[in-house]
């Protein structure tokens, strides 16, 4: 059998989302759906019947990360503790810099459905289809907005062989890459917002969050109660509602 050809398969899937349409790619924390247009992240919001006051994250790496979000030292040095030193998967929710090339080219539509409060949320650190997939994000500065590949409420999907038919079927390309990494957490990522140290939602690797952040700054993040009493691992959401 051949290696996998991961540039290959990515740019295939980038030309799809550049074309306007709708990708489900694989990365270490399950699959998630993807576009780049109005248009291809309603039909996302649409077919998984999302509610209104879910956003979309934005995909991006590290460097992408350091220049959209607008933080302060020790707030970017805990995340990059998390996603760097750690090599730990994680979501970050924190201000933004609207005025960032990859931001100037989402329409007002878009970024709104994107943003809440002037923050945005940002996947970090989830594997080789997702480094390459943000390196052409940044480097052909296309913007990439996307969430889990499946139906709101419904868990997340660790094989494109559980996909549900109604979320396969809304995409324009599937890539395949059999069960994902972090699968036996049976949770998507892990979020955080910054610059409050405050998670969003338990997910993937939350026990190495928590004692990478306890060890190297003192600080302690709230127990997991477990799956079994917080299946989806949510604390807060991620609103709509606009402070005063």
């Amino acid at each position: 059998m051949p290696r996998l050809d991961i540039p290959g398969d990515v740019r295939r899937v980038f030309d799809v989302i550049k074309d306007g349409g709708v990708a489900i790619w694989p990365n270490d924390v399950g699959y998630g759906m993807i576009g780049g247009t109005t248009q291809a992240l309603k039909k996302i919001f649409d077919t998984k019947k999302r509610g209104s006051h879910k956003r979309n994250a934005l995909i991006g790496d590290a460097i992408t990360q350091r220049e959209v979000h607008r933080l302060d030292q020790r707030s970017q040095d805990i995340i990059e503790t998390i996603t760097i030193d750690y090599n730990l998967p994680l979501g970050v929710i924190a201000p933004c810099n609207i005025d960032h090339p990859l931001l100037r080219k989402v329409d007002p539509e878009l970024l709104e459905a994107s943003t809440a409060n002037g923050t945005i949320a940002m996947l970090l650190n989830a594997g080789p289809v997702y480094a390459e997939l943000t390196r052409l994000s940044r480097e052909e500065v296309q913007p990439l907005f996307g969430s889990s590949a499946n139906l709101s409420g419904t868990g997340q999907r660790f094989r494109a062989d559980d996909l549900q038919p109604e979320i396969r079927n809304a995409a324009d390309i599937v890539l395949d890459y059999g069960l994902r990494k972090y699968h036996h957490y049976g949770r998507s990522v892990t979020i955080m917002r910054f610059p409050e140290v405050e998670v969003v939602r338990i997910g993937t690797c939350y026990e190495l969050i928590v004692d990478a952040v306890r060890r190297e700054y003192g600080i302690e993040l709230p127990a997991d109660p477990g799956r079994d009493v917080l299946p989806s691992g949510h604390l807060k959401e991620f609103e709509l509602a606009k402070n005063d």
